[in-house]
């Protein structure tokens, strides 16, 4: 029997001729005669498809064809038609990719897990052949990207990034040691006594948080408790500590007293604030200059270096020699190339002025991209002078730029393409016709950038932290020194248990009760006693070698502070709390994002609770 090519197309599509479910659909057989095949009818065949919402978005047909023996399970490729619109952890699927054309079925015939497994495996064998890092390696690695809460780029339509510390990074010993010099001369000039002193970056991290009325610098824990201290530049012991703060947290929203260092460009001014404690506390800063309060000194600090900034001669030096204060990353231009020939429209929105932003980003764009092609023609829209935070809280007047002078003139109404100065975060939706969680901003700042985006808009936001990338690579290199750490820790905890229980037996002899068991009742109290002080005695010796121990960890990231992320073993950073709760992802810099592809899915890691350990020692105990 043969059949012409109109007959088997037919035939093929009144097979597939059944309304969309959300379920396993199968399709009534259809075999292809051996004498004659036609290709129409084949790719019509491979694109048909349902929708199994069950496994996430591919479907099974109980079709057969001559390549596929019948009763085997083949997949089909979904069309958009059929998307429920979120997957299985309730993320949209908007942007997935959709396939129109046809796939080998009998290739993927089997279970879907085997199957999965199969394809993995060849695709990473085609990424070798062409010579493409795999997915995993940039995962693990100082330059990953770290996910907080889920995130699926396909379905992110805007991504709006910041410049400074974001889009491009500065030499902080450059950028921020020429802040401080202008700092300090302001400061020398209105009588302080500035001189001998020199700027020494290593003296604040990132994350810390300024006492101003005590002349402190604190690094506190998730919940605020605060852990170590610095007054001045002297580091205070645990019992200073103590006996200072208590019980005491650090609640940023007492503006007037906590000072949160949110930015690298934070570090200028705290260590020219702590220099001149020391200094109040010396005697050398009379009543004349400034009142005996720390608060008031923390105000002329920051006054001098406000005027650093705004008087221009910081600025302007920076433009006369970009090359001396920028560091190049020819990456990034190609990261964000990446995004917008994936359908991905992308905003710069800076506080920096337009003179400034055009200049810094002709440097460290234009020379990267191709086909002599500007900064400019990556970004659908540009806005400077935004005065973020209030860029995401309220609305300011706009103004379009409209010469390479920076002349400009009001504007009611964005349009994609322009380039703007002040505005508000509404305008861009309004403009772009994109909303909420459509967006993705990328920033440095916690709280000016990542916080107010959310919060505000429920913008979906991303945080550059570069000194991520010093610090994944102490804590490679201190694992050995943790683990024994660790293991001191571990032993001291089973000595403990051990000790306090004997310590019980020997309570309620001392009360004349019985104690835990018959055999501890009857116990000998001499022997009794004579293990208890054994156990506290080595107690005590694990205490001598474990606090030193304890006092060194992080310190090859920071010698003073420890690491960035952590306050102490085992608790994370106030810092860390914010980045978790207000940053959907994090990494060191934008072009990380050159390793993940524009179509990534960032899913987050499980959140280990206190009694997981428990449930997986039971186990363990068990096996």
């Amino acid at each position: 029997m043969h059949m012409n090519c109109s007959t088997i197309c037919q035939a093929v599509t009144n097979c597939m001729n059944i309304p969309n479910s959300t379920s396993r659909t199968l399709h009534k057989p259809f075999v292809f005669p051996n004498t004659q095949k036609c290709d129409g009818a084949l790719a019509l065949f491979r694109s048909s498809v349902s929708y199994n919402k069950v496994n996430g978005g591919f479907s099974l047909c109980r079709c057969a064809t001559t390549s596929v023996p019948p009763g085997e399970d083949v997949f089909s490729v979904v069309t958009s038609d059929a998307l429920s619109g979120v997957d299985y952890l309730g993320q949209s699927t908007k942007g997935d990719l959709n396939l129109n054309f046809g796939i080998d079925g009998k290739a993927l015939q089997g279970p879907v897990e085997e199957v999965a497994k199969m394809e993995a495996q060849e695709a990473e064998n085609l990424l070798q052949h062409l010579g493409i890092p795999v997915p995993y390696n940039a995962r693990h690695s100082p330059r990953g990207i770290f996910c907080s809460r889920t995130l699926n780029l396909r379905s992110i339509s805007a991504i709006g990034y910041d410049m400074d510390y974001t889009l491009m990074h500065y030499n902080v010993m450059a950028w921020e040691g020429r802040a401080y010099d202008y700092c300090m001369e302001n400061l020398r000039n209105v009588g302080f006594p500035v001189d001998g002193l020199a700027f020494d970056p290593d003296l604040v991290i990132r994350g810390l948080v300024i006492d101003k009325e005590k002349g402190n610098l604190v690094k506190a824990d998730r919940f605020g408790y605060i852990k170590r201290v610095m007054h001045g530049t002297r580091m205070l012991s645990t019992r200073e500590v103590s006996e200072i703060y208590g019980r005491e947290l650090v609640d940023l929203r007492k503006e007037s007293r906590w000072e949160f260092l949110n930015t690298l460009f934070s570090v200028s001014e705290a260590v020219a604030y702590m220099q001149l404690v020391d200094r109040m506390d010396e005697g050398l800063i009379g009543p004349d200059l400034c009142p005996l309060e720390y608060k008031c000194l923390y105000k002329a600090v920051g006054k001098a270096l406000f005027r650093a900034h705004v008087e221009g001669q910081l600025k302007s030096e920076i433009m006369s020699k970009p090359e001396l204060f920028v560091e190049p990353d020819p990456e990034l231009p190609l990261a964000l190339l990446d995004q917008k020939e994936a359908g991905k429209r992308l905003l710069l929105i800076t506080n920096s002025d337009y003179h400034y932003t055009d200049k810094m980003m002709q440097h460290s764009f234009n020379r990267y991209l191709p086909n002599d092609m500007s900064w400019r023609e990556l970004f659908e829209m540009v806005i400077v002078s935004a005065r973020k935070p209030e860029f995401f809280q309220m609305s300011h007047p706009m103004y379009e730029v409209v010469t390479g002078e920076g002349l400009m003139r009001p504007c009611f109404k964005a349009r994609p393409g322009g380039l703007y100065s002040g505005g508000s975060a509404q305008m861009v939706e309004s403009s772009l016709n994109v909303h909420g969680d459509e967006i993705l901003y990328v920033g440095d700042h916690i709280y000016t950038d990542v916080s107010q985006s959310k919060v505000h808009l429920r913008w979906r936001t991303a945080l550059i932290c570069r000194e991520l990338e010093e610090e994944y690579n102490a804590l490679i290199h201190s694992q050995q020194e943790r683990a024994t750490l660790i293991d001191l820790i571990n032993q001291k905890e089973v000595l403990g248990d051990l000790f306090n229980q004997l310590r019980l037996a020997l309570q309620r002899r001392t009360a004349g009760r019985p104690a835990q068991t018959l055999a501890a009742t009857h116990m000998d109290d001499d022997e009794l006693t004579e293990s208890i002080q054994k156990l506290l005695l080595v107690m005590q010796r694990l205490d001598q070698k474990i606090g030193p121990m304890l006092d060194e960890d992080g310190e090859l990231f920071n010698k003073r502070w420890g690491y960035l992320s952590r306050a102490g073993l085992w608790d994370k950073s106030h810092l860390m709390r914010q980045i978790e709760k207000y940053a959907d992802i994090y990494t060191s810099r934008v072009s990380n994002f050159l390793h993940y592809t524009p179509f990534m899915y960032f899913r987050a890691q499980e959140q280990n609770l206190a009694h997981d350990s428990y449930t997986f020692d039971h186990l363990r105990r068990e096996n």
